[in-house]
């Protein structure tokens, strides 16, 4: 009996497998995003000329080409999925805590703009992709899509993985069926400053990648949508990062790489398996996100670029202004400022 693990250490375990899949995964994703499309279609060529599993392949790119567009229009939700016991894990391992502070009628659709990205996007993950925090139960009637980039959704059969969360693409045409052919009550996550911003991903940070990320405001505007804030405080510190030296050659590879395909390569880490080791585990770290009130928005089907910029003004504002209400519940100073870049 003294081998059996104790009740503690199967509920560490199953903590740790609940996280760790979720960066495998996303490594897997990025991996081939770097490669293009193209290096999955020449493999699956190799199979079909050179193996004798050609069937197989044929039959995937058959439901791939047939099923190419659903991430585009909506997905496919498995509530089942979303409801899986492994998320209540993955959102107690840090632990998570999704807080609002307005309640968000179903009778309109929003868009909800994440902050920061973080270096693999975990909080958001949680706390919207999964109903680990009974997202159901804190925002009654509504529906969340996060959005992400296409190439999640290349891959066979993790793309259906992935879009059975209710997930869907980031793209123009998506965001445009869900806000068009979906009734009310749809809350699309949009974490604007994608990867550019994992180099600003330090503990302590409070860095955001914002100012020319107007996208998110003209899509709200041409649909007449609100824009809800939401800062995820923690999020920054799931990881440390080793800074190499500016104007070195790892650096100016670093630049360079970011200049070539949109991507920074930073040199991030975590824990281990064992607490006092090195891995690409996230530090145990509660994350709190605090979703702000929606910030209304007229419908202008073709808005100016002042317009826009009008209304980003606005938006940043309520940014601060929930940030700034909220920052020294969570350890940060009440001279430390949002720094958007």
């Amino acid at each position: 009996m003294m081998f059996l693990p104790s009740k503690k250490d199967l509920k560490t375990a199953l903590e740790v497998f609940a996280v760790f899949q979720w960066p495998l995964s996303v490594f897997l994703i990025e991996k081939i995003w770097r490669r293009k499309l193209i290096t999955v279609i020449f493999v699956n060529l190799y199979l079909v000329v050179f193996t004798s599993y050609w069937p197989v392949t044929v039959l995937i790119l058959t439901w791939l080409a047939y099923d190419w567009k659903t991430p585009e229009r909506g997905g496919r939700r498995v509530t089942s999925v979303r409801n899986w016991r492994l998320w209540k894990h993955y959102c107690d391992y840090f632990p998570l805590r999704l807080l609002k502070t307005h309640d968000i009628s179903p009778s309109y659709n929003y868009i909800l703009v994440c902050h920061p990205h973080g270096v693999l996007s975990h909080s958001w993950f949680g706390q919207f992709a999964t109903n680990g925090l009974c997202f159901s139960k804190i925002f009654p009637g509504i529906t969340p899509y996060v959005l992400t980039l296409g190439a999640f959704f290349w891959v066979p059969l993790l793309r259906d993985y992935v879009m059975s969360s209710g997930t869907c693409s980031v793209s123009q045409s998506s965001m445009d069926f869900l806000l068009t052919h979906r009734g009310t009550g749809n809350m699309l996550i949009v974490v604007v400053g994608g990867l550019a911003e994992c180099k600003y991903s330090l503990p302590g940070s409070t860095t955001l990648v914002l100012k020319n990320r107007t996208g998110f405001v003209r899509m709200a505007l041409r649909h007449g949508v609100p824009l809800i804030p939401a800062y995820a405080f923690g999020e920054a510190d799931l990881y440390s990062q080793h800074i190499f030296t500016p104007g070195g050659l790892v650096n100016r590879f670093q630049k360079w790489f970011q200049s070539m395909v949109h991507i920074y390569p930073c040199a991030f880490y975590g824990r281990g398996f064992t607490e006092n080791s090195w891995g690409l585990l996230p530090y145990a770290q509660p994350v709190t996100t605090i979703v702000g009130k929606p910030l209304p928005l007229p419908k202008i089907e073709n808005p100016s670029q002042e317009t826009v910029a009008k209304y980003h003004a606005l938006y940043t504002d309520a940014l601060r202004k929930l940030f700034d209400q909220h920052k020294t519940k969570f350890g940060i100073s009440e001279t430390q400022e949002l720094v958007i870049v």
